[in-house]
């Protein structure tokens, strides 16, 4: 595994302000679980299933059935009693659909793993695996708005989705592809997200809608179901990889933006020293800026033009400031005021949040970024 690190000596520039167990098998599948195998997939299957991964690395979690994927639940306010279960501090996958705020809690994606939102627009699954930390969301148009579902397999110790649609694909979250099926090689785009807490999501929203607890499923969304998985020193996956990488704790939430097998993750723990910041990148040749919220406890990545014209960002007093007009900015990329109050910039949809350890894996040649 290759291991570079950079920071600001390397170009990258920072702007901000400095502020003050053992893994159980049940938590695959919240209590439902047998004892992972291996997968039994091979292109024995029913129309000859090819792969583009080895099969031995794509395993079964066991019990998959255990895990439902949601498919249009029922939103409502954030101020329904339906909405109650969600706490202030609690993180939430926030997208806006046809243009209006929805925000997924990790509360309802840590049993669920998949909801498919977008019944008469937009169709996107918003996901969620536990063990990687990660979270994601697609574009369902590639596989014509089919709802995806858990297959119960883990590529990685990654969420394997499976798709409704005509034939079936696998398709592993992280590797943002069709593994195994008829689709197998294509990509799926995805579709931008942030995660942030509920407080700092209902902040900038307030109008926002989010997912009912009434789901249909005796899900206890309030509790965490596994244990002191997600500790960040805590080194225990559920099937073995080989070393870790060892520059960054385990469980450490990092953001990542993948380009190839590499890219760039910038670590919580270095985030988190920070009320604001803005750090300024380039991603294939394009002007790139992820700013930092630690109230939100949110951090995206943006494409730094508007009107396609280069922008330069700093940290303000009440958020960031863009140099060239001067108007303020908040961490969702949109302009609160100024000269170009209700411009929204336009995000880097492949970046996403997940553990150091996975995202290390998935992108071996990655690029540490240190501030």
């Amino acid at each position: 595994m290759k291991q570079t690190e950079q920071g600001t000596q390397q170009g990258v520039r920072v702007a901000g302000t400095s502020g003050t167990t053992g893994l159980i098998l049940l938590l695959v599948v919240g209590g439902c679980a047998d004892p992972p195998t291996r997968s039994a997939l091979s292109p024995d299957e029913p129309g000859g299933m090819s792969c583009i991964i080895p099969e031995d690395e794509l395993l079964d979690g066991g019990g998959g059935s255990g895990i439902f994927a949601l498919i249009d639940p029922e939103l409502v306010s954030a101020e329904s009693p339906s909405a109650s279960y969600v706490a202030e501090d609690d993180r939430v996958v926030g997208i806006l659909l046809d243009g209006k705020p929805v925000a997924v809690p990790l509360n309802i994606l840590w049993w669920h793993e998949i909801v498919n939102l977008g019944a008469n627009g937009d169709a996107v699954a918003v996901t969620h695996c536990p063990l990687t930390g990660s979270s994601l969301t697609f574009d369902r148009s590639v596989v014509d708005g089919a709802a995806f579902q858990v297959s119960g397999l883990l590529f990685r110790n990654n969420l394997v989705l499976y798709d409704e649609g005509e034939g079936g694909s696998f398709w592993p979250q992280m590797l943002r592809q069709a593994a195994c099926g008829a689709d197998v090689g294509r990509s799926l785009p995805m579709y931008p997200s942030i995660e942030m807490t509920w407080a700092g999501w209902k902040d900038l929203y307030p109008d926002t809608r989010v997912i009912s607890r009434e789901t249909g499923f005796g899900r206890e969304y309030e509790r965490y179901p596994f244990g002191r998985y997600r500790e960040w020193s805590n080194s225990d996956v559920l099937f073995h990889m080989g070393p870790l990488d060892p520059r960054r704790p385990p469980k450490e939430p990092v953001l990542g933006i993948p380009v190839s097998d590499g890219g760039w993750a910038f670590p919580f723990g270095d985030l988190e020293r920070h009320e604001r910041l803005v750090i300024d990148n380039n991603v294939r040749g394009q002007p790139v800026v992820i700013l930092w919220d630690r109230a939100a406890r949110g951090a995206a990545a943006y494409f730094a033009r508007v009107d396609d014209n280069r922008t330069s960002f700093t940290v303000s007093a009440d958020g960031f400031r863009d140099d060239e007009t001067g108007s303020t900015w908040r961490v969702d990329g949109v302009a609160e005021s100024g000269p170009m109050a209700g411009t929204r910039l336009d995000p880097v949809p492949e970046a996403y949040v997940a553990f150091w350890f996975a995202w290390a894996e998935f992108q071996p040649e990655t690029v540490l970024v240190r501030f």
